[in-house]
């Protein structure tokens, strides 16, 4: 089985939950080759993440920013790790929270989703660089 492996540099986003299953599948024109496989998709960052979930309807996605931000609020006064910025502590424990990788399925040639389910690139900083994902995918 072909393995095949490719870095690709997103263009930066604002901070929020965003869809980029269609940037994946562009960035890695080998997907259109394997009947059956998996695509390893991996962030290089310590302050973004990826999760799967809904791609339908982005009041989803608004949700999940208000949630992360409730759940672990930017200024508490326990957080010693403060020299990058409010937003930089509390991004790390997102990306920890929310993960930096994902195992995704292929099949004929395409990522095999659920119909309402989509790549998200999870950007836990106010204003951060184009964000780097590593693509794995193995399959024949």
């Amino acid at each position: 089985m072909p393995w095949f492996q490719r870095e690709i540099q997103l263009r930066p986003f604002p901070r929020g939950f965003h869809l980029i299953t269609r940037e994946i599948q562009e960035g890695l024109p080998e997907l259109k080759g394997i009947r059956a496989g998996l695509l390893h998709v991996f962030i290089r960052h310590t302050s973004a993440s990826l999760t799967l979930n809904e791609n339908a309807d982005p009041t989803v996605r608004a949700d999940f920013e208000r949630h992360m931000n409730v759940m672990v609020p930017e200024g508490a006064s326990y957080y010693t790790h403060t020299l990058e910025g409010p937003d930089d502590m509390p991004a790390h424990i997102k990306a920890s929270l929310m993960g930096s990788s994902l195992l995704l399925p292929v099949s004929q040639g395409r990522l095999s989703l659920g119909t309402w389910q989509g790549v998200y690139l999870c950007e836990h900083r106010d204003r951060a660089c184009g964000r780097h994902l590593l693509l794995t995918l193995q399959g024949a």
